[in-house]
């Protein structure tokens, strides 16, 4: 099987700025802890604030970015993944097409004249994250770059696709045309629930692409948050996952398959009118960095074993091996390679 190419992402490329604070910064700048949320007009100056900190780190991030990266990690085979999404011409833009191109991911940025590349403040409180997400040129986005035929090759090539829930603030245009395409091509379409805030505030946009979802995937918080936007009624997870595994889909050639995230708790998978829990590895609590970029690893390890073809359960065991990885270190990075088996 020719695997180059056959992964495509699409979603907001932003350069994580990684910090260490307490509580009294969380206080300050009125953020929770495990939330993702996009940056305000009060949250600006806390991105100088962390740049300034001595334990900084500038790690190139997004959550689609990376999975995607995980998954060419993963696979080993040059190019196997493809990624599109908007930067600024700017430093931290020629630093994110370093990064990513150095990990073997074949990028195609659009390149934004007028906004600065998106940041991402992430900000660390005993191993526990919370993203506040400055977006601007992530947030500038045409659809009209990707029917370029230099861009719109990428998607005729991929036979999987996978975009976080977070680009639908940016271009539910762009998803729809993939979405579509996937659907009369008999391709895999996954996305991400990605943040209480997109199912709460973009549920709309949400809901009219969901018929076209082959994997969703989530973590807890998130799929009780869609539960309750849709009336639902329950915080039980194995049954929300159900629920959005039976939603009406737009192709019937893949049944939805619904894969919950709970931290050190078991992963949830919804597939034909049932449940399946599959533990996770447990890490000590003093080998735990940070949680930054554990939910997108997992779909970057489960996505390299299903563009292969594997089963289910190896492809969480994957993901499962994949994130453990991640929380043992600085954001979303990982060592030379490998030792999944």
């Amino acid at each position: 099987m020719a695997f180059e190419g056959i992964l495509l992402g699409m979603g907001n490329p932003l350069l994580d700025i990684s910090s260490v604070v307490d509580e009294d910064f969380l206080k300050k700048y009125d953020i929770k802890l495990n939330n993702a949320i996009l940056a305000e007009e009060k949250h600006l100056p806390m991105y100088e604030e962390m740049a300034s900190k001595p334990n900084v780190e500038y790690i190139a991030g997004g959550a689609t970015q990376n999975s995607i990266k995980v998954a060419q990690w993963m696979l080993q085979i040059p190019c196997a993944t493809s990624y599109i999404g908007c930067i600024g011409k700017d430093k931290f833009g020629e630093e994110m097409k370093k990064n990513s191109t150095a990990a073997g991911v074949n990028v195609h940025y659009l390149e934004d004249e007028s906004a600065p590349t998106g940041t991402c403040a992430v900000c660390v409180v005993g191993g526990e994250r919370s993203l506040i997400a400055n977006l601007s040129a992530a947030n500038c986005y045409k659809s009209e770059h990707l029917k370029r035929p230099e861009n719109w090759a990428l998607v005729e090539k991929a036979k999987y696709f996978y975009i976080a829930g977070f680009f639908l603030t940016v271009s539910p245009d762009s998803i729809q045309l993939v979405a579509e395409h996937a659907a009369a091509n008999n391709k895999v379409f996954s996305m991400n629930l990605s943040a209480p805030f997109i199912c709460e505030f973009f549920k709309d946009a949400q809901e009219k692409v969901l018929p076209y979802v082959d994997f969703v995937f989530g973590n807890e918080t998130e799929a009780r948050t869609f539960s309750k936007v849709h009336g639902w009624e329950t915080d039980d997870v194995a049954e929300i996952a159900l629920k959005i595994s039976q939603w009406p889909k737009a192709s019937g050639t893949f049944k939805r398959i619904t894969v919950i995230t709970q931290g050190a708790d078991p992963v949830v998978v919804a597939e034909d009118g049932k449940v399946k829990q599959f533990p996770v590895i447990l890490l000590p609590k003093e080998k735990l960095v940070d949680t930054n970029g554990a939910g997108d690893a997992f779909v970057g390890g489960f996505l390299s074993q299903l563009v292969q073809g594997k089963p289910i359960d190896a492809c969480v065991k994957a993901g499962c091996y994949a994130s453990n990885v991640i929380i043992q270190r600085s954001g979303c990075t990982y060592p030379e390679k490998p030792e999944f088996k």
